[in-house]
């Protein structure tokens, strides 16, 4: 094993991991006050070219850093085979067009939820854009905040060159480059398909944004989500805790051991939330708006009132998730009136 940089101390453009991958550290430049200042993509060696896990979104900076990462290496974008992406999000898979019309031989994976969801993202947002406006409004937003929390997202498609995937992956495939064999794990969640990828012979986990080092990924309710997104991811994390894993390389911030302790972090920062949001409706209706702005938010130090709209919107939805997951599981119960969701102690 030559995995040494399991930590954030040697950000380096490229590590090897092992003999035959390498981490690839593409700077994201985040102006979406999301603290992400990169995203790790992973370049697999296969006996008749490469494998790609994820790209980074599509500016000038990113894309020559990826350019300069493969020459580094004594590579081209035509040396890549294949394209897997963990996810659809902008991050991830922004620069797939770019990289393909650099190389149109390559073969561009997702889970088939993805695929559809690239084409209600990227391409016909209209619709889904307003339907996040009328589910913010049933949840209590104040109609000042619904135009911006509705288009919230709207900037992040100059990050992106659209791709449609030539194969789709429903989980439980393995992709094969003839020296490594990943192992495809549908965790739903972050989004709804979301994918890790397993390296079992070398006991690596590939993540993307599914579990993170040092912070929990966004896990939102919204019209694209399903209806209990929480509990598909905590469901997600269950599969991963049995798997021998050596190194978990997540999408952002740094290479991790100890996946099963990470994994039992999280559940019981998710729990404490909703230990947190309980206390907030003891006695009384509440909706998620009311909720939300009670709860205690760690970005950057900021205020809720100081959140921008993207945080914001990323806040209400998540609070709607652990509400829904909550609801499900029996702890408390819904009402809508008066076109409003509101929530209350069974």
């Amino acid at each position: 094993m030559k995995e040494a940089d399991v930590s954030n101390t040697n950000p380096q453009p490229v590590t090897e991991i092992i003999s035959g991958i390498y981490r690839i550290r593409i700077p994201l430049n985040d102006n979406f006050e999301a603290g992400l200042d990169h995203l790790n993509a992973y370049l697999v060696k296969g006996t008749h070219g490469w494998l790609l896990i994820d790209t980074g979104w599509n500016k000038p900076e990113s894309f020559k850093s990826l350019e300069d990462s493969l020459l580094s290496l004594n590579l081209g974008f035509k040396d890549i085979r294949t394209i897997i992406l963990t996810h659809s999000h902008p991050d991830h898979y922004g620069m797939a067009g770019a990289i393909k019309q650099q190389a149109p031989k390559i073969q561009m994976l997702c889970h088939r939820w993805e695929a559809d969801l690239i084409e209600s993202r990227y391409i016909k947002f209209a619709e889904p854009q307003q339907d996040v406006a009328f589910l913010l409004q049933k949840h209590g937003v104040p109609g000042a905040d619904l135009q911006p929390l509705g288009a919230a997202s709207m900037p992040v498609l100059q990050m992106i060159t659209i791709a449609v995937p030539d194969q789709v992956l429903y989980g439980g495939e393995i992709i094969s480059t003839g020296l490594f064999d990943l192992e495809v794990i549908w965790t739903p969640g972050h989004s709804p398909g979301h994918i890790c990828l397993y390296e079992a012979k070398n006991r690596l986990l590939f993540c993307g944004d599914h579990i993170l080092p040092t912070i929990t990924p966004n896990v939102g309710y919204h019209v694209l989500s399903g209806d209990n997104p929480l509990g598909e991811y905590l469901l997600a994390l269950s599969k991963l805790s049995n798997l021998p894993v050596d190194y978990t390389h997540p999408g952002h911030e740094y290479s991790f051991t100890n996946l099963k302790g990470r994994i039992a972090a999280v559940v019981a920062h998710h729990q404490a939330r909703e230990n947190e949001i309980q206390n907030c409706i003891v006695n009384q209706f509440s909706n998620s708006y009311q909720i939300t702005r009670q709860l205690t938010w760690s970005t950057k130090g900021m205020k809720w009132e100081k959140l921008p709209p993207l945080l914001k919107r990323a806040a209400i939805t998540e609070t709607i998730a652990h509400l829904e997951h909550m609801r499900w599981e029996g702890k408390i119960a819904r009402t809508f009136q008066n076109n409003r969701f509101s929530y209350r102690p069974v």
